[in-house]
């Protein structure tokens, strides 16, 4: 280990790469009773209305912090 707690090693780095190349997919897929109570959830609008606006302004950023 380096002196510096914050430093990335190039083992870590490769790891990180390799592991953003994998394929992801979940463990199973969700059963019909899942389904159907997902379905079943309302959502409520002041929640959807945030939802869509953050999505709207995150898709409009120009750059790293200007949130």
């Amino acid at each position: 280990m380096t002196g510096d707690p914050d430093a990335t090693t190039a083992d870590t780095v490769k790891a990180d790469e390799s592991d953003a190349e994998a394929a992801h997919q979940a463990d199973r897929m969700p059963t019909p009773e899942e389904e159907a109570a997902a379905e079943r959830n309302e959502l409520d609008p002041d929640v959807a209305e945030a939802y869509e606006e953050a999505i709207e302004r995150g898709a409009n950023v120009k750059g790293e912090g200007e949130i």
